[in-house]
């Protein structure tokens, strides 16, 4: 069955760097929509940044020039490399997978498979 493991979540303060990864088994990894989203206490769930299978990928306008997906197909490795850390950053993050990503792959509405995500703390 598909499954997909986070890691590389912890405290971090301001400024400061994470990569987290997301681990991928059970489903064709090169063909899939994967994206990351983040969820932060009495918050909804926001698309932080997505890949198409081809390659093409999107941030949220609130992370753009800080947060970078990225990929690799051989060790099916889904990765978000986070940079300038800021407060706001605080919340639980979580890897997804879609065999089809209608829009940006940045809405909640287009994937069906949901890691269990990892904790990111940022803190002034």
């Amino acid at each position: 069955q598909v499954q997909l493991v986070e890691s590389g979540g912890g405290s971090v303060q301001v400024g400061g760097s994470l990569r987290l990864s997301c681990a991928a088994s059970g489903f064709t990894y090169s063909s899939y929509c994967m994206g990351w989203f983040r969820q932060a206490p009495g918050k909804e769930r926001e698309g932080v940044a997505a890949m198409d299978s081809d390659g093409t990928t999107s941030h949220a306008d609130s992370v753009r020039g800080r947060f970078t997906i990225s990929k690799d197909n051989a060790k099916n490795t889904l990765y978000l490399q986070m940079n300038s850390l800021k407060p706001e950053d605080t919340a639980m993050y979580y890897c997804a997978a879609s065999d089809y990503c209608p829009d940006n792959g940045l809405g909640t509405h287009e994937y069906n498979y949901w890691g269990q995500g990892t904790q990111v703390t940022v803190s002034s």
